[in-house]
């Protein structure tokens, strides 16, 4: 592995980019900006961001080219992979190796997309690796050791609930309850409560700075600029975190009785490991108030938010680039 080697987590919400003994280089937003009369990327990340929802219709579109944790638009990933090798090798010719996270649940199909979109931006040699493995490597748990770990990857697109042990996911489910679908919950109960008409963005803003997951986590008030539902001028409201409490049950919810089930099919043998253990929450979905003591109640399972759980699946990937032994063991690679 050579020093210019890329970890690269492919989130629906954030674009992670761990090089090769410098550690996390690109951090940014997973939305690239097009122009629509030559087709060519004008920005990425945060800038690229900023243009959601605020681009003229006939020059630029703002596209988010990661959905529900697949690729959904190939072309763009693989000229955003092109990017980033640029950023990193910095002009130089070199091919550098590649380690990329992936949901669990991602089909052959899907996983051959993104071999061929990192292969086609110029990369050596392409390792996938399963998101939740990649994530408790990151968060420092020993994988390779015949005892049972649970990880619960909340991303953007999809939380990974995996049990692992001996380098490999037991048991393991990917669904579509994650960041986007709480942005989107919030979306469509603000209009029913306040009647106000909010974007993906604000209603990120009020899930990350008064958002919570149980009722006993404290309340906190903002206030949320939209559109009248009914006249269709601007306006500002109050929100308060019980409220959005109130917006996000459905959806936790459904999650714990996800995770429920996942529990309910591993081993015997492996839940002594998990009761002992307990649960490693990680993603940005970690960063939730109070997700932690939310799934304790409900399942009666230790629970764990791991250390800067946004990185855990790029630092997982890095630690990967550094141990090919470990690396042949968890991932598969297309020559």
């Amino acid at each position: 592995m050579g020093k210019n080697d890329l970890g690269i987590d492919l989130g629906t919400a954030n674009f992670l980019v761990y090089q090769k003994g410098k550690g996390i280089v690109l951090y940014q937003p997973s939305v690239v900006a097009i122009s629509k009369k030559t087709g060519k990327i004008i920005a990425i990340g945060e800038e690229a961001k900023e243009m959601l929802g605020k681009t003229p219709e006939d020059t630029i579109t703002a596209v988010r080219p990661m959905k529900d944790g697949v690729i959904a638009d190939y072309t763009i990933i693989s000229e955003v992979l092109k990017i980033f090798i640029k950023k990193v090798t910095k002009g130089f010719l070199f091919k550098p190796n590649m380690v990329i996270g992936i949901p669990a649940k991602t089909t052959t199909v899907e996983k051959r997309a993104v071999f061929d979109a990192a292969s086609s931006a110029g990369a050596k040699k392409v390792f996938v690796v399963s998101e939740p493995l990649a994530a408790a490597i990151g968060a420092g748990i020993d994988v390779t050791k015949p005892e049972g770990n649970i990880i619960i990857d909340i991303g953007g697109g999809t939380t990974d609930i995996a049990v692992i042990s001996l380098g490999g996911v037991v048991v393991g489910d990917s669904v579509k309850l994650a960041g986007d679908a709480m942005d989107d919950a919030i979306v469509k109960s603000v209009r029913k409560l306040l009647g106000l008409i909010i974007g993906d963005s604000t209603a990120e803003e009020i899930k990350k700075r008064i958002g919570k997951a149980h009722p006993d986590i404290e309340d906190f008030e903002m206030e949320v600029k939209g559109r009248d539902a009914v006249t269709g001028l601007p306006r500002t409201d109050k929100l308060n975190s019980s409220q959005v409490y109130g917006m996000l049950k459905p959806i936790i919810e459904s999650l714990i009785s996800r995770i429920k089930v996942v529990l309910e099919k591993t081993p015997p043998e492996l839940s002594a490991d998990i009761m002992e253990k307990g649960i490693v929450i990680t993603g940005g979905g970690a960063l939730l108030r109070g997700i932690d003591k939310a799934i304790y109640d409900e399942i009666g399972v230790p629970c764990k938010v791991a250390e800067d759980p946004l990185t855990c699946v790029a630092r997982g990937t890095g630690i990967l680039l550094d141990d090919e032994e470990l690396l042949n063991e968890v991932a598969e690679t297309y020559e």
